[in-house]
């Protein structure tokens, strides 16, 4: 107490500090999807037969993807399409080149009912960054 009383200011920039933490924790819990991180992945197409959906633009595509995945443009990314019908109960992956796309077609999946939906974390970017390969062309 005798340092919030002598450091007002640093005292409330902790509780501030500690109450967007803990908001931070809360959300990502509720969210309803899960980030997988690149050395994950593999695991989870190889065992689970997951999904993997690019939604990077198509000349990014080309230069590079993760193999087996399927290229969608994000304005055209429909959770009710034929490249995902009938895969409510299956594992799908969002992909984007930096994770941020990825995140918000995510939340749109859960929305719609998807159960086991996950974006990996950080993109193609974390994936070259774990060393993983990709293959370049169309799929």
């Amino acid at each position: 107490m005798a340092f919030a009383g002598r450091h007002p200011i640093l005292s409330l920039a902790l509780v501030g500090l500690t109450l967007a933490i803990i908001y931070t924790e809360i959300a990502r819990l509720l969210r309803g999807y899960k980030a997988v991180k690149a050395a994950e992945l593999p695991l989870l197409i190889n065992r689970a037969d997951a999904l993997v959906v690019d939604l990077s633009a198509i000349a990014d595509f080309e230069k590079g993807h993760i193999a087996g995945s399927r290229n969608v443009i994000p304005s055209q990314f429909d959770p009710e399409g034929k490249l995902l019908a009938g895969r409510k109960q299956s594992p799908v992956v969002l992909v984007c080149r930096t994770g941020m796309a990825s995140a918000a077609a995510a939340r749109r999946l859960r929305k719609a009912g998807f159960e086991q939906v996950y974006w990996l974390e950080g993109g193609i970017a974390a994936w070259q960054a774990a060393g993983l390969p990709l293959v370049k062309g169309r799929a």
